[in-house]
């Protein structure tokens, strides 16, 4: 099959080139371009915007369906079997008695396919439909989307979807900055900002030199990758460099610009969100795929790994079995024939054939007869069986969800059996996992924690706030205690604390109303942060290049802004340097415990408590920030200041040198207290994941958000927990080095110890895409890129050389705790089959191949596993290495357009219905509205669907079988109805209604699901039951009649032809009815009447057919008159049918209570976290990471570069009229209207709510019991992750396998991505540490005796490498 992750990189670089061209304002140019389409012709190489995700159009619907629906080998069989009807010589049954139920089924499948490929076509014309403003001429008037073409350009306003993409040309911000939210690609809750080319910023000031503007785009050629782009603006004989700062991407939305325009550069399928969105996959369940398998001579694919259970022939298919018994019998026909020509040679010139062609012909004529063993019925029944738990789905009133009124919604008819077999769950975090909410929750000031008020316990129930004319009236959090130390003003600790937060950030201001400021934050923590300031009476009013301005309650003070340390993701720290109207210098600094607790001068009682009260919070799961100040005297900031300046003006090693400025002045803090946030969990993810963790259901979340944020996540709904060793990138490395490493010799002696190991430790894996990307693809280009001698400790590059103190050693010390556990899990992994087998797979398997098989095997035994910073691509690209090393059901749920790949590929795909968004719902299989509900429709609906689809094809094979050996001697109307109506009714209660344990018990006890990923209860070996027990039925009955009345005679006799068919009939009749009777769990009015309805049809069907008046009528079709009163008159027959019922189930019944009884208990599955004692036995001790009292909760989605645009003025909005504020008032309305739904413009708002529970605050030590009250904050915009410029996700300094408990000692940040320095300046970025999108022309020089921070240089992406 090959390598995954190598097709998907020869298909990128094979994008790379620089050959995409376009000219703005000129539909002609543009077309001009084209592009080989088949053998000679040629289309348009620039796409329109128009998409469509539908399977089928009018014109190819019929034959793709067709085409699709015979890939099923069972629809293949039957199409066989009716051309050999048609042949006259060898048809034993009419043709038409095949091909009409073929047809039936055919057109069932046909329609439901066209219903949910109609529901695409909707989506798509709604998306296609979407107005917005295009520059026609002169003015911008409004088009759809569907009419928008590359070269076009557009205006956009606030809160509009960006509808290709963009190459930004202006807006009305300062130095035409755009915000832009991007949760719909990326995930990411942070505010991004995107920033147009200096050139068109400058010159592109009217609409008029819009309309004139010719610029040419030369860039790549569209790809998938998100955060990537280059290319060159060519005007008026010059080239201006652009990268994916200056891009906006389709998908993404304008937040807190009034204004901005846009060049549409991809347009359609051309867009990167697009070429994310992969292709409809044709989805079908397990059971399908077995029943294809048994119908033809197909092998049975090798079991998974996990996979347990008797082994079961390859080749026991009905397909098979019916060739051998028609040959079987065909080669008695040739011997009794010819025994027959011997003994009556005078019969012999009858025969015009030889023997040997009439028993090629009685071959094939057995066949045909033998046929019905596949009962086309079964198939149909199916479908509706399909359909009716589908709507017992849609028709559950506990997945409704009544705040946004959606209820959960069965998108797909043909996977509910499916549900009950996952054995992966890949969720998003971000409106998956979270509300996408961050709330202000606790704060520890000098060592008390101040927790929200109990609502009963307050002393006043009204608004504590209203004495603050600028308070935010939906700030939830009340605690009256802090409130008077606040307005008391004795307390200098809270001073500074309420202080520090007003200034130490990057937020930015709106004047709209002087009393209630808007603030537009590059972060919702920040926001939270200084709201929280801002309702205490420390108000952040404005900002200017270098000062700030707070309202202390009610007195206005100016800081003057010195130097801005800007937090990135090795720093984990910010610091602002002020001077305050006193004249007094001072530092705040905000960051993670591990960074400023070791900053500190001292270590007291205030420290311990603080740390006390972050294990506290760590253990709430909060977000948590230390605060931290220090005075600064004269002398010495003089000093500081001309280091920092010489360091700003270095062209070598810029960040290295500012980064140890920084350190210089980052010393000595003074610790104020920490600050806690809530990241809102949805409602029951926790009890959720538990739950399915419990059914041996392994949860993986695929995250384009930080490292940090995304494990407190995981910490937060229990997919982590303080007891798992937490591998990480190195580790990861170096267990598969071992593994590459390791030889046969060593696991003789360590396989029994190893096993143990594995067994008693919990073990979780966390990695970022740009690893899976290394991890993955550099084999390609270096097949031992990553496996290095284990004797040297870590790699030493650039970026390493500057690490935070001591934690190169601290890295060596855990590397040297780790090393066995890299030899251990290596050697075990390669012991139990991880990876190639020398003999078997070693020669054909590539070293792409046995990588990724490696990779997918060790983190299949993690109990969790957590990838941040993946793109689209690469979520499907994760499900798709599963699905192909694994081979178990995958499930795939999430709430954006960047989760439609990984939906789309996984077996099954949940798509979160939300106010933001239905992009994931329109591809999804299973629509709902809150990942809680996920526990019902897998251990619920997903079990009952597997278990009654599995009764329902184990009994009706057993039935086709116990009723078909005597099928020549049966009625014709007996055969004609027996499916229709004499039995039909138990098998359709069986397929819809039965359960063996109700809903409430699926849920106590998810252990039961296990039982559906081990395919127990329909396999091969209970197929073959089913066969077997069919079979005997049918001979008991048969053969059981013949002996009783062989040689009678006389009134009771039943020796006659009809009689003995009638008694056969019976016999099968209730036999096959009392083993529904014993299978049914779940008795109802409607089980008892489905049985009484069969009998009653069978009775009044047989009065009728059996009547005098239609045998008058027509005595060929209705020739057993009164057959069955004659039969049923005579008590000795009904004994024979008696004794045939009882030999059939009486049996059958022992055997059932007999392997009841000693059957053994099922071992459990889900192993309970390992205890303390167990994991400090060897060879735990070696696996251990470094010992810490806690684990640090530190999570802040922040991002590096707004410090250096405020410090240099770039950010601030200059006075109205000004540059580009002239686009303003030159917006021409709309001269030609669509309809009145096409001219507004789309609006997302949010809704705003209050959610609370109360707690106490303490003093000098923490509680548990401290609630918390949350609200929904104002709408915080986000967008896709930053260029490359952004670098890596920070890592976590550590991730505890013990207690979890550390003090802040050393270890601040580990480092992000590797590699060289910076760009090349021909990218167009000036200095190092420079945010995306901002280029040199903008920049300019950094002033250095204002003493503006710059920021660490950012890593470079692999293509910028």
């Amino acid at each position: 099959m090959g390598s995954l992750a190598y097709r998907e990189d020869l298909e990128e670089e094979k994008n790379s080139a620089f050959t995409w061209e376009l000219e703005a304002n000129s539909r002609d140019y543009n077309s001009q371009f084209k592009e080989k389409s088949f053998l000679c012709w040629q289309r348009r190489k620039h796409k329109s915007n128009v998409i469509h995700t539908a399977k089928y159009n009018v014109f190819s619907f019929l034959p793709l369906n067709l085409y699709e629906q015979f890939h099923r080998v069972s629809n293949l069989y039957f199409l066989f079997i009716i051309i050999l009807q048609g042949l006259p010589e060898i048809s034993t049954l009419p043709w038409f008695t095949l091909f009409v139920p073929l047809i039936c089924l055919l057109v069932i499948r046909a329609t439901r396919d066209l219903v949910d490929d109609i529901g695409r076509h909707r989506s798509d014309r709604i998306i296609n439909n979407r107005p917005c403003q295009t520059l026609v001429g002169k003015s911008f008037l409004w088009r759809k989307w569907e009419d928008l073409y590359v070269g076009d350009v557009v205006c956009l306003h606030k809160d509009n979807i960006v509808p290709a993409d963009l190459l930004l040309l202006a807006s009305t911000e300062p130095s035409s900055l755009c915000y832009v939210e991007t949760a719909d690609i990326d995930g990411e809750t942070n505010l991004k900002f995107r920033q147009a080319p200096p050139v068109t910023h400058h010159e592109l000031t009217s609409i008029r030199k819009m309309a004139s503007f010719q610029g040419k785009v030369v860039c790549e050629e569209p790809n998938s990758r998100l955060h990537h782009f280059v290319g060159c603006l060519e005007w008026n004989g010059r080239k201006h460099p652009l990268d994916i700062g200056n891009v906006l991407l389709r998908g993404c939305k304008v937040r807190n610009t009034d204004t901005c325009y846009g060049l549409v550069i991809y347009a359609g399928f051309d867009t990167k969100i697009m070429r994310n969105c992969g292709k409809i996959h044709l989805k079908r369940s397990r059971i399908d795929r077995l029943l294809n398998r048994l119908v033809a001579l197909v092998r049975r694919p090798r079991p998974p790994p996990s996979s347990s259970g008797p082994p079961f022939p390859s080749c026991a298919k009905i397909f098979l079995s019916l060739v051998l018994i028609s040959v079987a019998l065909s080669l008695g026909f040739w011997s009794k024939v010819k025994e027959f020509k011997a003994k009556h040679h005078y019969v012999s010139p009858r025969h015009v054939q030889s023997v040997a062609a009439e028993t090629f012909l009685t071959f094939w004529g057995f066949f045909i007869l033998l046929s019905v063993m596949v009962p086309m019925a079964m198939f149909i029944m199916v479908e509706f069986i399909y359909l009716g738990n589908s709507m017992f789905i849609n028709w559950d009133v506990h997945m409704y969800y009544a705040p946004q009124d959606v209820p959960a919604k069965a998108r797909s008819t043909s996977l509910n059996d499916q549900l009950g077999q996952v054995g992966y769950v890949f969720s998003d975090k971000t409106g998956t996992l979270t509300q996408n909410v961050m709330t202000f929750k606790k704060c520890c000031i000098a060592g008390i924690v101040y927790g929200p008020d109990d609502e009963e316990e307050a002393p006043c129930k009204g608004n504590p706030y209203l004495w603050n004319k600028f308070a935010d009236g939906k700030f939830p959090y009340r605690n009256a205690e802090l409130l008077r130390a606040v307005r008391g003003r004795t307390d200098e600790a809270v001073r500074e604390f309420w202080r520090l937060l007003a200034i130490c950030h990057t937020v930015m201001v709106q004047e709209k109303d002087p009393d209630q400021p808007v603030y537009q934050a590059a972060s919702p923590d920040e926001e939270a942060l200084v709201t929280a300031a801002r309702n205490f009476g420390y108000v952040f009013v404005a900002r200017t290049q270098d000062s700030i301005t707070v309202m202390e309650l009610g007195d206005k003070r100016v800081y003057q802004v010195l130097a801005m340390m800007d937090f990135n993701s090795m720093r984990k720290r910010m610091s602002v340097l002020v001077r305050n109207p006193e004249g007094a210098i001072y530092l705040y600094t905000k960051g993670a415990d591990v960074v400023i607790f070791e900053r500190l001068s001292k270590k007291g009682m205030t420290e311990w408590t603080t740390e006390e009260a972050l294990a506290s919070f760590a253990e709430e799961t909060l977000r948590t920030l230390c605060l931290a100040y220090k005075r600064v005297d004269e002398d010495t900031y003089e000093e500081w200041r001309q280091r920092h300046r010489e360091a700003s003006l270095r062209l070598q090693n810029r960040a290295h040198a500012l980064h140890q400025v920084y350190e210089e002045m980052e010393k000595g803090l003074q610790l104020l207290g920490a600050t806690a946030i809530e990241d809102r969990l949805q409602d029951g993810v926790c009890d959720t994941i538990q739950c399915l963790k419990q059914g041996n259901i392994k949860v993986w979340v695929l995250t384009g958000d930080k490292q940090e944020t995304a494990v407190n996540i995981g910490f937060a709904c229990q997919l982590l927990s303080e007891n798992m060793l937490i591998l990480e990138e190195k580790e990861i490395t170096r267990i598969l080095e071992a593994y590459w490493g390791s030889n046969d010799g060593l696991l003789a002696g360590q396989g029994l110890l190893q096993s143990r190991f594995l067994q008693q430790t919990k073990v979780a894996m966390i990695i970022n895409g740009e690893f899976l990307d290394q991890l993955l693809l550099s084999l390609r280009k270096e097949p031992r890129a990553l496996v290095r001698d284990e004797d040297v400790d870590v790699d030493v590059d650039v970026e390493e050389a500057w690490q935070e103190r001591g934690e190169r050693t601290t890295d060596f010390l855990r590397a040297q705790r780790v090393s066995l556990m890299w030899r251990t899990l290596g050697i075990q992994l390669r012991g139990t089959g991880l990876g190639p087998r020398v003999k078997d797979s070693g020669a054909r398997d590539g070293p792409e191949v046995r990588r990724e098989r490696a990779f997918v095997e060790l983190a299949a035994r993690c109990q969790a596993v957590i990838c941040c910073r993946v793109t689209p691509k690469q979520k499907a690209l994760i499900v798709a290495l599963v699905k192909k090393y694994q081979r178990a059901v995958t499930l795939a749920i999430g709430d954006g357009a960047n989760d439609v790949n990984m939906i789309k590929t996984a077996d099954v795909g949940v798509g979160l219905a939300g106010p933001e968004s239905m992009q994931a719902v329109q591809n999804s299989d299973y629509a709902l509205a809150q990942f809680c509900f996920l526990k019902r429709l897998l251990l619920v609906h997903g079990r009952w669907s597997y278990v009654r689809v599995c009764k329902f094809l184990r009994y009706f094979v057993y039935k086709t079988l116990a009723s078909m050996m005597a099928q020549p001697l049966y009625e014709g109307w007996f055969l004609a109805l027996f499916n229709l109506l004499f039995s039909t009714l138990p098998v359709l209660y069986i397929g819809l209604f039965e359960q063996d344990v109700s809903a409430e018990r699926s849920l106590e006890l998810p252990q039961l699901y296990i039982a559906g990923q081990k395919d127990e209860l329909f396999n091969y070996w209970v197929f073959l039951q089913a066969l077997a027990h069919g079979t005997a039925t049918s001979l008991v009955n048969f053969f059981v009649t013949l002996w009783v009345s062989h040689d009678s005679a006389g009134p009771t006799s039943f020796s006659d032809y009809q009689s003995f068919s009638v008694v056969v009939a019976l016999s099968s009749l209730l036999s096959i009815t009392m083993e529904a009777i014993l299978i049914i769990k779940y008795w109802t009015v409607l089980s008892v009447l489905a049985i009484f309805l069969s009998f009653c049809f069978y009775v009044v069907v047989t009065w009728g057919c059996q009547s005098f008046w239609l045998f008058q009528i027509s005595p060929e079709n209705f020739p057993f008159l009164y057959a069955d009163r004659n039969v049923l008159s005579h008590p000795s027959i009904l004994l024979v049918i008696l004794l045939n019922v009882s030999l059939n189930t009486l049996p059958t019944l022992a055997l059932r209570v007999i392997y009841q009884a000693l059957e053994k208990p099922r071992p459990k599955e889900v192993e309970e976290a390992p205890s303390e004692d167990i994991t400090a036995v060897e060879p735990a001790p070696y696996l251990r990471r470094e010992s810490r009292r806690r684990r640090s909760s530190y999570a802040f989605s922040h991002r590096e570069g707004y410090a250096e645009l405020i410090t240099q003025g770039t950010i601030l909005r200059r006075a109205p009229g000004v540059d580009n504020d002239m686009l303003m008032g030159q917006i021409i309305p709309c001269h030609e209207e669509l309809s009145p739904s096409i001219q507004e413009s789309p609006r997302c708002s949010r809704k705003m709510s209050l959610l609370g529970k109360t707690g106490h605050q303490h003093r000098g030590k923490v509680s548990s019991r401290d609630g918390g009250r949350a609200a929904r904050r104002p709408q915080i915009p986000s967008d896709p992750r930053l260029p490359a410029g952004a670098g890596g996700p920070g890592r976590p300094r550590r991730r505890c396998g013990g207690s979890g408990r550390s003090h802040g000692g050393r270890g601040g940040g580990r480092r992000g991505r590797r590699g060289s320095p910076a760009p090349p300046a021909a990218r167009g970025r000036g200095g190092q540490g420079v945010p995306r999108g901002v280029t040199a022309r903008a920049r300019g020089g950094r002033s250095g005796a204002r003493g503006g921070g710059a920021a660490p240089p950012r890593p470079p992406t692999p293509e910028e490498q």
